[in-house]
């Protein structure tokens, strides 16, 4: 139809990945700022100390209320944090988001992914936290922070950001991912794989890299759109663009 722009009649702009980017900005502020606080408590040897007490009062607490069906459940989200279970999951997901053409929802996921895995081992190398004694399954490598934890909150946070419409249902979900990722944590320290600050600094920081990643993939996104619209609009479909006038 004239006068009609080719972003009309092409495909439809990819949404933005966040709807509401001031109030992301916050959240996200607060939850690096909470995260920071942790990692930097544990960097504190006074700090440390007092914390120790904590998960040493935790671990206690948790190997006295074992149970066989907690057990089994704990091992099942074991299993579920393992690299043989997030890769695939996350290559079907970033599959998925490249088959939609939703570049810039891939492009925060995968961006999210790699940050905390780069993380998790740099982290993990200058801490250097020994493990808690007596794990009901096989641990490799320093305590801190839960590469479980932080691979299992950074996956489904990420997702939900990456999959779910801006709005309640997105809310909903994303109260789903954080319930997850908090059973995850819970159920290395019940397993004594991990201290409970390990697990909850891992929550944190893989929440962190989700919500960062976003919001800067948002903001890229915003301006990419303003930048494209304007010369969208100067060619309308339908309105032959004017002849030059023939010299001589």
């Amino acid at each position: 139809m004239p006068g009609m722009t080719r972003a009309a009649t092409g495909r439809p702009e990819e949404e933005a990945l966040l709807g509401r980017p001031r109030q992301a900005a916050f959240l996200t502020a607060g939850v690096a700022a909470l995260t920071a606080v942790v990692f930097a408590l544990v960097a504190d040897h006074g700090a440390l100390v007092r914390i120790q007490r904590l998960d040493d009062a935790w671990l206690r607490l948790m190997i006295s209320g074992r149970t066989p069906p907690l057990t089994a459940i704990a091992k099942v989200f074991n299993v579920l944090g393992l690299v043989y279970v997030t890769l695939p999951v996350r290559i079907v997901l970033a599959g998925f988001l490249a088959l939609r053409r939703r570049w810039w929802h891939l492009a925060a996921f995968a961006a999210a992914i790699v940050l905390s895995e780069v993380l998790i081992g740099s982290l993990k190398g200058v801490y250097d936290r020994t493990r808690p004694p007596g794990s009901l399954v096989a641990t490799s490598g320093a305590s801190f922070p839960s590469g479980h934890a932080i691979a299992a909150s950074v996956t489904v946070v990420a997702a939900v950001i990456a999959l779910v419409p801006a709005g309640r249902r997105r809310v909903l979900w994303g109260a789903v991912a954080v319930a997850f990722s908090i059973m995850m944590g819970l159920s290395r320290a019940y397993l004594a794989a991990h201290w409970l600050s390990d697990a909850a600094a891992g929550i944190l920081l893989g929440t962190s890299c989700a919500l960062v990643t976003a919001l800067v993939a948002d903001q890229l996104q915003r301006r990419h759109n303003r930048r494209q619209r304007p010369a969208r609009a100067q060619h309308p479909v339908g309105v032959p663009p004017p002849r030059r006038a023939r010299s001589g």
